[in-house]
């Protein structure tokens, strides 16, 4: 299986870090951002990483380079201006064909990868789920018998990984366009599975939790 980072976003969360640096390289445990997501996907046996790129491109590839040292064979998928998550992963179907694809959000930091073997016969996507952080009360999802539904209780929050069956993207209009509701329509249609895991997951959306991720990564690493 191939993976997809998504790494395109402009940061502005993030700012002033983001003014000279684009997020993915945000050091956070003593390296990059993006560097925890190469780590455990070489560690999961992916080979063939796509990143998406927008923002300050170049630093990141000239980061990265060809993914050899993470044991990697990275491409990456230039956008002239950022075509959000959906067009994001349409323009990079030519380097992820036409299986079904691990899709990681660049901006969180997660201790376990989806079940890369768990998306079903006519399903569209299969989400990670993980409990409600502080900052998240509400929720996005419900899960009830590995089904994903838009509404229901309990509600648990999309991790911002998955397993993405390229048909939900291919037939849009190109340009950008949001992931999110197609998601909804898909779910509408019972064509999403997820799982829940209780593992640590940060969503690593402002300065404070970066600064609190890079923290707890330095207490581990001593």
């Amino acid at each position: 299986m191939k993976a997809m980072i998504l790494a395109a976003g402009l940061g502005t969360r993030m700012r002033p870090l983001t003014d000279t640096c684009p997020k993915p390289l945000l050091p956070v445990g003593g390296r990059p951002l993006i560097e925890h997501h190469l780590t455990r996907l070489a560690q999961a046996g992916i080979i063939d990483v796509v990143i998406n790129v927008s923002y300050r491109a170049e630093q990141v590839i000239a980061a990265l380079g060809d993914g050899k040292r993470f044991g990697l064979t990275l491409h990456y998928s230039r956008e002239a201006t950022p075509l959000e998550t959906g067009g994001g992963i349409q323009a990079a179907l030519p380097f992820l064909g036409e299986a079904p694809f691990l899709l990681v959000n660049g901006d969180v930091w997660c201790e376990t990868l989806p079940n890369m073997t768990a998306l079903g016969e006519g399903d569209l996507a299969h989400l990670l789920l993980v409990d409600n952080p502080d900052h998240h009360p509400r929720g996005d999802f419900s899960l009830h018998g590995g089904r994903v539904a838009a509404d229901g209780e309990p509600r648990l929050t999309f991790s911002g990984l998955s397993v993405i069956n390229p048909a939900l993207v291919a037939d849009e209009p190109p340009g950008a366009f949001a992931l999110a509701p197609l998601l909804t329509a898909a779910m509408q249609q019972g064509r999403i599975s997820g799982e829940h895991v209780a593992g640590r997951w940060v969503d690593v959306g402002t300065p404070a939790r970066l600064a609190e991720l890079d923290a707890y990564l330095c207490r581990q690493r001593t």
